[in-house]
This record gives C-alpha cells, structure tokens and sequence, in this order.
C-alpha cells in the first residue's frame, strides 16, 4: 500500500548535497505481472513476475513539476514453501540444562550452608553456556544463510546474464531484420521516387508534345480554313465575274435582238409603203413593166428572211449563255460543297487525334503526387490570372476615359458604308437566290442574312 520513495540528490564537494525530486514505485504492480516458470538451485520448479515502468521524477521543491524520467524492473521470484530448520542443541547442554531445571541438587543447601563463601563463576552457568551454544549456532546458520544467499545471487545473475544476452541477441536480431527491413524500404521508396520523376518527365514530355501537337492542328485547322475562304472568295469572285460577264452578253443580245426587231420592223414598214406605193404605182401605171416591181419585192423578201434568220441565232444564243451560266453555278456549288465535305473531314480527323491524345494524357495522371502538384500549379495559376485581372481591369479603368473619348468621336461619323456593304450584301443573297442553286437552308444564304441582321441591329443601334 504505502509506494517506495527513490530520492535524487545533486552532491557537490564543494557544497551541501540538494534533493532534485522523488520518484514513487509502487511495489504491488509486479504481483498483476505475468508469470514465468524457471528451475530452482535444487531443481524445483518455480515462478518468476518481471514488471518494467517507467515513471517521473517529480521535483521536491517548488511546483511538483517533472524534471527527470526512471525507468525501473522489479522481479519477484517464488520458490513455494520455505522448508523449517530446527535449532539442534547438543544433548550434554541440553541434559545439563533439564538436570539443572527439573532435579535440584538435594546437598546444595547444605554446601551453600556449609561453604557461604564460593560462588560459581558466571561462565560456568547452563545459561551462559546455552546462550554460547545459541550463538554459535546463529553464526553458523548465518555462514551458511550468507553462503546459500551468495549461491543464489550467482545463480540469480547468471540468469539474469543469460536473460540478458538472449534478449540482446533478440535486440541484435530484430535490429539487424529492422535494419534489413528498413534498408529494403529505402530502395524500393527509392525506386519509387525514380520511376516517379521518370513518370513526371514522360508527363512533361507528353504535355510539351500534346502543346506542339495542338499548336500543330490549330495551325493546321486555320491554315485549311483560310484555303477554304480563299478559295470560296476566289469562286465567288470568279462566279461574279461571270455573272457580270453573262449579263453584259446577255444585255448585248438583248440590245442586238431589240436592234434586230427594229430593223425587221423598218423592213417590214418598207416592205409595207413599197407595197402599198407599188399597188399605187401599179394603178397609176399600170403600163410599165412589172418585173422591176417584183425584183425589189422579192429583194425585200430576202431581207426578212435573213433579219429573221439573225432573230433565231441570237434568240439561241442567249438560251446558250443561260444554260452554260447555269452550269457554271453548278458546278460552282458541287466544289463548294466538296470542299467543304474534305474540310469537315480534316478537322473531323484533327479532332480524334486530340481525343485519343487527350485520353492518354488522363491515363497517365494516376499517381496521388502528381496530383498534389497540379493542384499546386492550378493554384498558382489561379493566382497568376487573378493577378492579371487586377491589372486587366486596373488598365482598363485607365482606358476607359480614352475609349469614351474615341467612342464619342466615331459617334459623329455618318453610316454611309454601312449601308452600302448592306446593299452589297442583299443583292448578292437575290442574285443567289435568283439562279435556282441555293436556297435560304443553304450555309452561304444563312451566313448572309446573319451578316445582315448584324448590321442592320449595328445601324439601329448607332442610330
């Protein structure tokens, strides 16, 4: 119950010793300790409790404050029961001491009464000499208590030496196995972090790749786009210029036709005032000869029929210019749509190769690590766009009494080129939509009416 005080003392030889603290060991702990069987000096079997703590130091002045850590092992050994020794007394003390006690001496008195002058001595007493006797033989039991004692600290600590090479050498062993342990763990952790700076540079290489790679289609896309529009641009204008063309020759063919119907007209108005002046003539002088009459109407005759025959040709010829200007439109939109179809095909093409790149790219970022070190940089680049904003828009505070400025003078100029890039554009949509070709589901006739809400919605916003 009461716990056993180990006092730690400071000695100095040139001052007084100090109590630095007080450690308590409460001695009942070691009987709850587990219990181990083991052989005795004589061959028994016994019992042994080993319990091991550690426990603070407490300072003994002052706040009760730890100042120190003792770690202690107590060990209770049990040899069952103790065998009894008795005290053997020789038997002449011992015969003496029962004579001495049980059958007094008759003639004592006597003598005593004879002889009153002599006294025994006091070692020739049975006390003394049963007292001799006992403490002789407390010596010898304490020779061999003490011998017993040494044999059993022997035995003690060579067991104890034992127990404690054993459990060095399990100490040695379980280091030697941590070491082993711990060496396996670094070259693997080793390893792991090569095959993960390997995999951090094969990402990098693959995002450099995956950047130039996209770089690559974009320029691709961009560059297949401006073939397209130039080569769209180019049609068109070819297309406009022959439409242009036509017009001009059909606007010829008209004025000729109209020309030529009005040179049939005069001929016919002729051929009518000769005929009517011969009919005249023929009445008045119906003496003359006939066949000059009918040599100038048969001249006239002759005259129709090629004014006529020059009618039918340009009439064919301007059906010609119409069906070749209709092939020409034609065949303006079957290479329109073919270019299209090979355009939609390449970027179709550029848009799997960004998928299957993308996906690998995806497959490789698995690792927890790497993951962290996105999360790193998507932080700093958060921080970097937050930072270009702040200065975005600070530099855009600074603009803006300038643009309000520049806004306000461009304000005052007149829409004049808007309106005549409108009317350019709605009579290209008419002109389409006139040759049959297209129709309003087409894509050039939806990007032009788009084209024209935009400015007509820019105009009535300006306005």
């Amino acid at each position: 119950r009461l716990p056993l005080l180990v006092e730690v003392w400071h000695k100095d030889k040139m001052a007084k010793d100090l109590l630095l603290g007080v450690a308590r060991l409460k001695l009942s702990n070691v009987l709850t300790a587990e219990k181990s069987r083991f052989l005795g000096p004589s061959g028994d079997q016994c019992w042994r409790q080993t319990y091991s703590e550690r426990i603070p130091v407490v300072a003994a002045h002052g706040s009760s404050n730890k100042i120190a850590e003792l770690y202690y092992s107590m060990t209770l050994e049990d040899y069952n029961f103790v065998k009894t020794q008795h005290v053997t007394v020789s038997d002449s003390s011992q015969n003496s001491n029962i004579g001495y006690q049980q059958q007094p001496d008759p003639s004592a008195k006597p003598v005593q009464a004879s002889e009153p002058g002599h006294e025994p001595g006091p070692r020739e007493t049975m006390e003394y000499k049963a007292a001799l006797e006992l403490e002789m033989w407390k010596e010898v039991q304490e020779d061999l208590f003490q011998d017993q004692l040494k044999h059993k600290e022997l035995a003690h600590m060579q067991a104890l030496a034992e127990e404690w090479k054993k459990r060095d050498r399990e100490r040695e062993a379980l280091v030697k196995k941590k070491v082993l342990e711990y060496a396996a763990l670094e070259e693997r952790l080793q390893k792991t972090l090569a095959d993960l700076e390997k995999r951090e540079r094969q990402l990098a290489n693959g995002e450099v790749e995956l950047q130039r790679l996209r770089r690559e289609l974009q320029d691709e896309h961009d560059r297949s786009l401006r073939e397209m529009q130039e080569t769209t641009r180019r049609c068109t204008e070819d297309s406009v210029r022959q439409v242009e063309l036509e017009k001009l020759k059909f606007n010829q063919l008209e004025q000729d036709k109209f020309r030529l119907q009005q040179q049939l007209h005069e001929a016919e108005q002729k051929y009518k005032l000769l005929e009517k002046e011969f009919h005249q003539y023929k009445e008045q002088q119906s003496s003359k000869p006939e066949i000059r009459l009918q040599s100038e109407i048969n001249l006239l005759t002759l005259e129709k029929v090629e004014f006529e025959r020059k009618l039918e040709s340009a009439t064919k010829s301007k059906l010609h210019y119409k069906q070749q200007w209709g092939r020409a439109l034609k065949e303006l939109a079957r290479l329109k749509q073919r270019e299209q179809e090979n355009a939609m095909a390449r970027l179709k093409k550029q848009q799997q190769e960004l998928e299957h790149m993308r996906l690998r790219y995806l497959a490789a970022e698995e690792k927890e690590v790497v993951k962290t070190e996105r999360q790193e940089l998507a932080e700093i680049r958060n921080e970097l766009n937050r930072l270009k904003l702040q200065e975005n828009k600070e530099a855009s505070d600074q603009r803006a009494p300038a643009v309000g400025r520049e806004a306000g003078d461009h304000a005052q100029q007149p829409d004049e080129a808007l309106d005549n890039y409108l009317t350019r554009l709605i009579e290209e949509r008419d002109t389409l939509l006139r040759t049959g070709v297209y129709t309003h589901d087409d894509r050039i006739i939806s990007e032009l009416d788009k084209q024209i809400r935009q400015i007509m919605i820019k105009r009535g916003g300006q306005r």
